[in-house]
């Protein structure tokens, strides 16, 4: 399995960057650097691959709705550049709050806009001239929809690659579906290996049924907090906050995805109760519900043989890519659990 981690700048980013190339000599993979509606995630990845050699560089998620498919594309081929062909472009729908709230524009139809997304990118990368004729995006624009002077162009610059990695964050069916038969590789969120066969093993296996075999295996990533140590259990609670946030506050009754999900591995009730509890304002009393079950199956954070038995889960679950959030006092620290678990890793 591969490690890498989420870029966590609450510090300040140029001094996060600055700690990155420890991490990298201490055998870290691969960076995600989120975009929520903080600055931009690409003048990030940029300065990122300015000051990296070896990092493969994730956006974390860019969001559907935020960029034209050829702009998506178009950025995706400079950060590929500018990095020396280490990039790896993360997509994801977000959610309606956010889309509608921050950029502006409706949030419809996410699985068929992400496939449309990534064959325009990929006849971009070509260096085809762009003509498509989708149900969301037409290219060049029909004349009806516009002057009429539209044309069909290509991509002026030679890409380092014509197929860059796409990931997809993905937890529905449907959208696991066609993340197994499109992309490079599947980001799901809260991944309880014991139980994500029967909550994704279908979707997943219709959708490699479909799958190019150009694109060689589904790469599939898992986030996890890690701390190793016998005294580290406490650590479980500071991920309540963050899980209650997603399955009672990402989105309105009926329309949350990570409540959804936490009631397909079988917390129905307690999803109920956080929703309910964070909506009404009551976020401490909601993250008191998280249950401790799921905390401690999506996390890295217990003794060594704890740890090492998530690993040997993760693995056999299909897990290739860890996305660990190290949790530890300083950052000497915080590099010598990223040289633990890759050691780890390499023993199960």
């Amino acid at each position: 399995m591969r490690i890498g981690m989420s870029l966590n700048y609450a510090g300040g980013f140029t001094e996060t960057v600055d700690e990155l190339a420890d991490y990298e000599k201490a055998g870290l993979d691969i960076v995600f650097v989120p975009e929520a509606y903080s600055f931009d995630a690409v003048s990030q990845m940029g300065f990122i691959a300015a000051r990296t050699e070896r990092l493969q560089i994730a956006s974390g998620i860019l969001q559907l709705y935020s960029r034209t498919p050829t702009l998506t594309a178009m950025t995706a081929a400079g950060l590929d550049y500018v990095s020396g062909g280490r990039f790896v472009l993360g997509l994801g729908a977000s959610g309606p709050q956010v889309i509608e709230g921050w950029h502006g524009v409706p949030y419809t139809a996410p699985i068929g806009r992400t496939r449309e997304i990534i064959e325009i990118c990929r006849m971009v990368w070509r260096r085809e001239r762009v003509v498509y004729d989708g149900k969301y995006y037409k290219l060049p624009l029909p004349a009806e929809e516009g002057t009429g002077l539209g044309k069909p162009l290509k991509l002026i610059n030679h890409p380092v690659r014509e197929r860059i990695p796409i990931f997809i964050a993905s937890l529905g069916p449907k959208n696991v579906e066609m993340t197994a038969e499109l992309a490079e590789g599947w980001e799901p969120i809260f991944y309880v290996p014991e139980k994500a066969g029967d909550v994704w093993g279908d979707a997943l296996a219709r959708g490699k049924a479909k799958r190019d075999p150009s694109l060689g295996e589904l790469d599939i990533v898992a986030q996890a907090f890690l701390a190793i140590g016998d005294d580290v259990e406490g650590l479980l609670d500071l991920g309540r906050p963050m899980a209650a946030l997603y399955i009672g506050g990402m989105g309105a009754k009926g329309r949350n995805f990570y409540n959804d999900l936490a009631r397909r591995y079988g917390y129905e009730k307690e999803a109920e109760e956080i929703q309910d509890l964070y909506l009404a304002g009551k976020k401490d009393e909601a993250a008191a519900k998280v249950p401790y079950e799921l905390l401690q199956k999506t996390s890295l954070i217990g003794s060594e043989g704890f740890v090492r038995d998530r690993l040997a889960a993760l693995k056999e679950s299909g897990v290739t890519t860890l996305n660990v959030a190290p949790m530890a006092g300083d950052h000497a620290s915080r590099v010598k659990l990223i040289e633990r678990v890759r050691e780890l890793t390499a023993s199960v």
